[in-house]
């Protein structure tokens, strides 16, 4: 007799398989943790397998039988995902899942607005986002996890293809009680000196740092951290300076003071904001169709969350 099995059944497997935890994989998928444990009691009583060592204190470990059913459960999961592109192609509409992936200093500005308005014009496309550093993106990309990514043009590898879209010059953003807060650009030599607080994460803590190697100087860092949010509040309270590319249209802290963004001068480029996909990837209409809804707004300086600078337009 044919197993009885769906789909969603091997997406929760495969979850709480890569996390070790029913209640982890629960939040990475947004389901309940009883739904996930009666998926994976349902897989194991249909085929006959137990997939799962239970262990009290330390969450899941795949029984040798559940690691070879994994590697089976994320091809069929794969070839699910082709046939829903296929049945997109075929019948010429936007439909089925669309994983997006995000540069996460970005990702609580531009995406949203972004996805709701797709999401508006094609209802039938279910999304799943992720906010990823530079270098997850590209692992997720390659392996499948993530069909498309918005993004900067940091380090892009060869086996990945990258439409830039807007260009986005460099800021240093102060306290409004900075010493250099009233000045209308700032070079290396200006900065060297001053506390800063670099935004660390893979790739864009060397651009940054890029910025005074060209000058033969090196900056004073006085804090590293990964997050926006904690950077902007570590600048608001004098911690010290911090670089971005991104001006929000806020130009407040998470705790509610000013800020003030500087343009830099000297020899750093700006970055290009656009979308990364893998060229082993079947462009289906779907991912046709968000990076097309992305490039329409964007050329337009329609990008939620930012102030675009009137001078440099798009890519």
């Amino acid at each position: 007799m044919a197993q009885r099995f769906t789909i969603r059944q091997l997406e929760y497997f495969v979850a709480v398989g890569e996390a070790g935890s029913i209640a982890l994989a629960g939040e990475r998928v947004n389901v309940s943790s009883p739904s996930i444990s009666a998926a994976i009691a349902q897989l194991e009583s249909e085929f006959g397998l137990q997939l799962f060592v239970r262990k009290h204190a330390h969450g899941l470990s795949l029984t040798q039988g559940g690691r070879q059913f994994l590697v089976q459960a994320k091809t069929v999961l794969a070839a699910a995902e082709e046939l829903n592109g296929l049945a997109s192609d075929i019948t010429g509409q936007v439909q089925g899942p669309l994983n997006i992936g995000c540069l996460s200093t970005i990702a609580q500005l531009v995406l949203p607005q972004l996805r709701k308005r797709f999401e508006a014009k094609f209802p039938k496309v279910r999304i799943k986002q992720s906010e990823l550093h530079q270098a997850a993106i590209f692992d997720q990309l390659r392996n499948g996890k993530t069909d498309i990514a918005l993004t900067y043009d940091l380090e892009i590898p060869g086996d990945i293809s990258f439409v830039p879209m807007l260009n986005l010059p460099p800021y240093a953003i102060l306290a409004q009680s900075h010493p250099l807060a009233g000045r209308a650009n700032l070079t290396p030599e200006d900065l060297a000196e001053y506390p800063m607080i670099l935004l660390d994460l893979p790739f864009s803590g060397d651009y940054f740092l890029s910025y005074f190697s060209s000058a033969g100087l090196k900056p004073h860092i006085a804090e590293r951290t990964r997050d926006m949010a904690v950077m902007r509040s570590l600048v608001a309270n004098d911690f010290g300076y911090s670089l971005a590319n991104i001006r929000t249209l806020s130009e407040t802290s998470p705790d509610g003071q000013t800020l003030k963004f500087v343009p830099l001068a000297g020899s750093i480029r700006p970055l290009q904001l656009g979308l990364a996909f893998s060229r082993a990837i079947h462009m289906s209409r779907t991912i046709r169709a968000f990076l097309d809804h992305c490039d329409d707004m964007i050329s337009r300086g329609d990008v939620p969350g930012l102030s675009v600078p009137d001078d440099l337009g798009t890519a």
